[in-house]
């Protein structure tokens, strides 16, 4: 309560004629996101409740957490094990949050400047877009991305994917996967190989050994890319200590990766959060699904090497397509909108990322491109569906009108 008559007895200095007039965007963004406004519409027809684009924004940060809380552990846990340390739990996590932390102080500065900046000129309220954004940047980057790219790459993101556009809810493409893949297609060395995905710097001075000599640090995707084996019964993922990987591991997310897509487990934690506010659909994040198991399972058939020969579990746990279909595919600025859409948008998404993984080793991963590339065609999906929709109904106006 006496947050709130504070932010009353300050707010006059914000509005027109106050001292602080041109700051009053950045005054109604901290108030708005701490306490739900009470202004309602004058005209129209919508209906007003308690959770408005910020509270939605605040479940998916939520939803994201166990990925993010996971993730951090899995950075210090590949790093002690690169370096042939053991530690206790705490002195494992408390490594990757210092890791990662920077990452996301950044990308937030960044973006949220960028974002207050825009919203000062335009005279307009700050958007709530970044909240989510500037969490999923970090998440989606490689552990050892140096600041200055992280920086660099949410600011052409915000600005070339989203400002560009007309800002929160007119952006045509994934801001979050706008960013990686800027560093993806810029800075390609930091975005691939063995180094970037496991930190083996004792760069906080917690201690360490040296690195072991089986040493890889190259996600699964990656390792299997680069096989000669013929086929994938004959293949195992080795880890950084060269001991076989469990799909336990994987589900779990104790292998290498970027920080938000090594553990199913988390992300599915997440996806119950999303599905059970109705903040995030599950029918596209089901259909992801279905449409990767039909494409592996005509895929598999024809076999012709070890990629090409990987079960459905195996694609489903690895890189990102878990936390893909469901952080990113459900994105509801970007994605189909429409319900008979929704299906057919995760669809393609699970299908296009199969056949990147498959035919182009030199995009092991898949899910980022895949979902960019049918961002593009969300608009058109729904464009025929709802044609589609008024066809049949003219239809049976048509029919009716003949009775």
């Amino acid at each position: 309560m006496s947050l709130r008559k504070f932010l009353d007895k300050i707010k006059p200095n914000f509005e027109e004629g106050g001292k602080f007039h041109w700051l009053y965007s950045t005054y109604d963004a901290v108030e708005t996101f701490l306490y739900v406004p009470n202004t309602t519409s004058k005209s129209g027809v919508h209906i007003h409740d308690a959770r408005d684009s910020k509270r939605t924004m605040v479940i998916v940060i939520l939803a994201l957490i166990p990925a993010l809380l996971m993730g951090m552990y899995n950075v210090g846990y590949q790093h002690y094990l690169a370096v042939n340390a053991q530690v206790g739990f705490m002195e494992t996590f408390l490594y990757g949050l210092l890791a990662t932390l920077p990452q996301i102080v950044v990308s937030y500065a960044v973006g949220l400047g960028i974002e207050f900046a825009m919203a000062q000129m335009k005279k307009e309220e700050v958007a709530e877009g970044f909240l989510v954004s500037g969490l999923l940047i970090p998440m989606v980057m490689p552990i050892d991305t140096p600041l200055w790219m992280i920086a660099l790459s949410t600011a052409f993101a915000v600005i070339l994917a989203k400002e560009i556009f007309g800002g929160t809810g007119y952006n045509i493409f994934n801001v979050a996967l706008m960013a990686r893949a800027f560093l993806f297609f810029s800075y390609p060395s930091k975005m691939s190989g063995d180094q970037v995905w496991v930190r083996t710097k004792d760069t906080f001075g917690m201690g360490g050994g040296t690195v072991v000599d089986s040493y890889s640090g190259a996600t699964p995707l990656g390792e299997l890319a680069v096989t000669d084996v013929p086929r994938f019964a004959d293949f195992s993922f080795s880890g950084i200590t060269g001991e076989p990987l469990k799909l336990w591991d994987m589900f779990v997310g104790l292998i290498p990766g970027s920080i938000g897509e090594v553990s199913t487990l988390a992300i599915l934690l997440g996806a119950v959060l999303l599905i059970v506010t109705n903040v995030g659909s599950w029918k596209t994040m089901l259909s992801v699904f279905l449409g990767g198991l039909f494409t592996i399972t005509i895929v598999n058939l024809l076999a012709q090497n070890a990629v090409m020969g990987m079960p459905p579990q195996y694609h489903f746990l690895l890189g990102g397509f878990a936390f893909g279909a469901v952080f990113m595919a459900t994105d509801p600025v970007t994605s189909a909108r429409t319900e008979k859409g929704k299906w057919i948008f995760g669809f393609l998404i699970g299908m296009v990322a199969i056949l990147i993984r498959v035919f182009n080793p030199g995009f092991p991963e898949g899910m980022m491109l895949s979902i960019l590339f049918m961002n593009a065609f969300a608009p058109l999906i729904d464009f025929y569906v709802i044609d589609a929709n008024i066809k049949r109904r003219l239809k049976r106006a048509a029919v009716k009108m003949k009775q």
